[in-house]
């Protein structure tokens, strides 16, 4: 079945850098692209960064253009996101989804989910 591993988070000060992996399988990941969210405690889903199935294509939210980078190695079945001058607003779990089709932020319109992994910036 398919699978969606999300792995990197973890505790850094304001000012740092995290980089996360989203390791796929199940599935053929290079004909998906890849989105990564965030979930803030008491606050809804929101829409991080999209990369296109072969990496050409990137989109980011406002509150992390700059910031953050995605990227994805498809021979490895994986995509990245590193975040770097990460700042408190930025604590939330971090999904990573897959979508086959074209652009959107909807969560609702994502194939496929992974469970997330926990990113805290102290301040």
């Amino acid at each position: 079945q398919v699978q969606l591993v999300e792995s990197g988070g973890g505790l850094v000060q304001a000012g740092g850098s995290l980089s996360l992996s989203c390791a796929a399988s199940g599935l053929t990941f290079s004909r998906y692209a890849t989105y990564w969210f965030r979930q803030a405690p008491g606050k809804d889903r929101e829409f991080v960064s999209r990369i296109n199935w072969t990496g050409s294509n990137t989109l980011y939210a406002d509150s992390v253009k700059g910031r953050f980078t995605v990227s994805r190695n498809n021979a490895k079945n994986t995509a990245y996101l590193q975040m770097n001058s990460l700042k408190p607003e930025d604590t939330a779990v971090y999904y990573c989804a897959l979508r086959l089709g074209g652009i959107t932020t909807n969560i609702d319109e994502m194939n496929y989910w992974g469970k997330g992994t926990l990113v805290t910036v102290s301040s």
